[in-house]
């Protein structure tokens, strides 16, 4: 008994000595990643090639953006005739409440999607894609998916900074509404554009307006600001934005201007999940919003809502978008479609 004595006073005292401040930074040694090797020969091909050339870019001037975006949509544009021809989609152009609009339509819609529609956001940064040249993944929705997409065309800085998107995006959304029952409608996009379907649920809840049946954020924007944790382990780590120093973090800025950039509407992370649709979230284990979507996919599961998180490993930001043919990008969109077809009313 009195052997034990020592070993009780120890373990009293440690209980009782103050606390050893955490570390509030921590050093990470310099590392070197191999090559995924569950990934596609396609995705380890493209971790192959480095770094987007255009990363860290900085436009200094409105006439400066408005040169860059342009450089961007022709390039991007360049094989979107290609890619409709592959899927099999036509593409009309026209306007809903005003605003811009792709409708796409596949050659063959199946029949559970006959009364069905998707609405589409796509990315960029809030400045990239303009125009046609926003329509890619709504094309590949639509082809694969075998469903008619609307595509949004919403305006965007340096002209339009926010709200103008989201203004569109609600418009729009109003729009489709009036011909459509909100059962049968889904909304969907990729970075700036998963945020904006976010921040579309938060507005029409906002306003009382019928929520969509389903919706698929794709590694959203979720906060415009440098928080969560693989802002900071994904850094130079991902190979398409590779760092928020870079383009990304100007474009938060011109986007936002003078608004707190914690606005739900802004950055949906802030908002209330409570009622929300069911959601499907998609990130990858190299991407730099892989903290965005998980955040996000958190606080709908503590919000009670059904929600739905696919990780691809080794994938960068959005990287499911960059080939039709890559196993990532079929996955990513057979997980969109049967998730619709899953909660959208037939």
């Amino acid at each position: 008994m009195h052997a034990m004595r020592p070993i009780l006073y120890i373990i009293a005292s440690l209980m009782l000595a103050p606390p050893v401040l955490a570390q509030e930074i921590r050093d990470v040694p310099a590392r070197q990643l191999p090559l995924p090797e569950a990934a596609s020969p396609e995705l380890r091909a493209l971790i192959q090639t480095g770094s987007m050339a255009t990363w860290n870019d900085h436009p200094a001037t409105a006439d400066d953006w408005k040169s860059w975006i342009a450089q961007g949509a022709e390039k991007a544009s360049a094989g979107l005739p290609a890619l409709r021809e592959k899927m099999g989609v036509t593409v009309e152009a026209s306007k809903i409440a005003g605003v811009n609009v792709f409708t796409i339509v596949p050659k063959e819609v199946s029949p559970e999607n006959r009364d069905r529609v998707l609405i589409h956001f796509h990315g960029g940064g809030y400045v990239l894609n303009p125009g046609e040249a926003g329509t890619g993944e709504a094309i590949m929705m639509a082809g694969l998916g075998h469903v008619r997409v609307i595509s949004v065309d919403y305006r965007m800085p340096p002209d339009f900074p926010y709200p103008a998107a989201m203004d569109d995006a609600l418009a729009v959304y109003r729009g489709v509404l009036a011909t459509n029952d909100a059962s049968r409608i889904g909304v969907f996009g990729t970075s700036t554009g998963g945020a904006m379907t976010l921040a579309l649920v938060l507005r029409a809840k906002a306003e009382g307006l019928p929520l969509p049946g389903a919706i698929a954020a794709g590694t959203p924007w979720a906060d415009l600001e440098k928080i969560g944790d693989s802002y900071f382990s994904n850094d130079s780590v991902d190979n398409v934005l590779v760092r928020y120093e870079g383009w990304l973090g100007d474009a938060a800025k011109l986007y936002a201007g003078n608004h707190d950039m914690k606005d739900p509407y802004l950055s949906p992370i802030y908002g209330d999940y409570r009622g929300f649709p069911p959601t499907i979230l998609v990130t990858g284990t190299r991407d730099l919003f892989l903290s965005n979507t998980v955040r996000v996919h958190r606080k709908l599961r503590e919000a009670g809502a059904v929600a739905d998180l696919v990780v691809f490993e080794g994938l960068s930001h959005a990287q499911y978008l960059f080939s039709p043919d890559m196993h990532e990008a079929k996955e990513y969109f057979r997980e969109l479609e049967g998730f619709f077809n899953a909660h959208l009313t037939r």
